[in-house]
């Protein structure tokens, strides 16, 4: 098989590879768009914070998210619409009319941690088990942070769905190999693969050749173009590998449907402001937005369907550069074309300061402004909902 490549037109500046490490050994955001914060400045400041009382903590006493038992269509040929069902932060299992199931960065454990027993704890349950979907032919993942990557996870996921195809962004392939999962293809930004499953057999072949020549079909399967796209975020698994492996939002089509998954990134960086100043006012109208959303939106959009993360955001001047929050998201979804999205990377673990229920509320009010509808277009759903596009 040949090296992934792109299959349609990219950006012009794509050939540069700016995000490239000049000595090749990690990753950068490469836009005045994520001035990224001290390490050490952040964790004094959320000392300081601490110590004179300004953090607060969100209250996750219920009632707040609603979680539903999900339910799953039964076959591939169960609905003529894309179907997408939240199963919490940023995991979503999307049926296409196609018959294609993919399954967008899945973590099932109770804690998004190295460690079973400390770190960040779910505040709502997990809707279903691993082994609920009847069928996942694609794993997407994000990045390698672990609200967004688990290894307990994507290990049952392979025990109970063999054949799956795990798609990873550049530098986390090896990390599959070497838990033992062998179906794992690595992309870089802008690069696509196309598959092709035949779901009698259940082979997957994947060709990185050329739009004009897409993997050969019969009528009964299935075909599907993957693209590994940008975002504005960062990596990392310990304190020492941070940048190490690249993090990317995703395109998945299949069937004359697409969707945009945006895993988690940024959209600018913010400084302090003085407290009830709204950042998106003209003092702060000058601040530089990241460019790769409308990029996104003119070479591989417009999407049915986004999947857009509007959590985990506040302090703002400390998590503005890697956590969009409502108004970004807004703004995302306006650059990348999307036609209609749900909210994603909120409502399960305490990552941030902001109230548990403030995302959908900011959200309503950011769509508001921009002169779209409140709700119909850009929503939120209870876990474990499904939602038809």
């Amino acid at each position: 098989m040949t090296a992934p490549t792109a299959l349609s037109a990219v950006p012009e500046e794509t050939k540069d590879k700016t995000h490239h490490l000049k000595d090749g050994k990690g990753f950068r955001n490469p836009w005045d768009s994520c001035k990224e914060q001290n390490p050490f400045k952040v964790t004094t400041g959320v000392a300081w914070r601490i110590i004179t009382g300004k953090a607060k903590w969100p209250d996750t006493t219920p009632p707040h998210v609603e979680v539903h038992t999900p339910t799953f269509l039964s076959s591939r040929d169960g609905s003529n619409a894309l179907r997408a069902t939240w199963l919490g932060h940023a995991c979503y299992y999307v049926e296409y009319p196609s018959g294609l199931r993919v399954l967008f960065d899945p973590v099932f454990e109770e804690r998004c941690s190295p460690f079973s027993f400390m770190g960040p704890k779910r505040f709502t349950q997990i809707p279903c088990q691993i082994h609920d979907p009847p069928i996942v032919d694609v794993v997407v993942i994000s990045h390698s942070h672990y609200d967004h990557l688990s290894h307990p996870t994507v290990l049952e996921l392979q025990k109970h769905h063999p054949n799956a195809l795990f798609m990873v962004p550049l530098g986390l392939k090896k990390w599959f190999n070497d838990s033992g999962i062998k179906n794992v293809e690595e992309l870089d930004w802008w690069q696509d693969v196309d598959i092709t499953l035949s779901p009698s057999t259940g082979e997957k072949r994947v060709s990185t050749a050329s739009s004009a020549n897409p993997p050969s079909s019969t009528s009964q399967d299935i075909t599907a173009r993957i693209s590994c796209l940008p975002c504005q975020h960062t990596s990392a698994r310990t304190a020492f590998d941070k940048g190490c492996t690249l993090w990317a939002s995703w395109a998945v089509s299949s069937g004359g449907k697409s969707v945009w998954f945006g895993g988690d990134t940024g959209y600018r960086s913010v400084p302090r402001v003085p407290e009830g100043v709204d950042d998106y006012s003209e003092d702060y109208a000058h601040l530089p937005t990241c460019p790769a959303f409308a990029q996104i939106g003119e070479f591989r959009g417009p999407f049915d369907l986004g999947l857009i993360p509007i959590g985990a955001y506040d302090p703002r001047d400390i998590m503005s550069a890697m956590h969009a929050n409502p108004f970004d998201s807004v703004n995302i979804f306006v650059d990348t074309k999307c036609k209609k999205a749900m909210g994603i990377h909120w409502g399960t673990w305490v990552l941030t300061s902001e109230e548990i229920m403030e995302p959908p509320l900011l959200l309503k009010k950011a769509m508001a402004r921009k002169g779209l509808p409140e709700t119909g277009v850009f929503d939120v759903c209870h876990v474990g909902e499904s939602r038809e596009f």
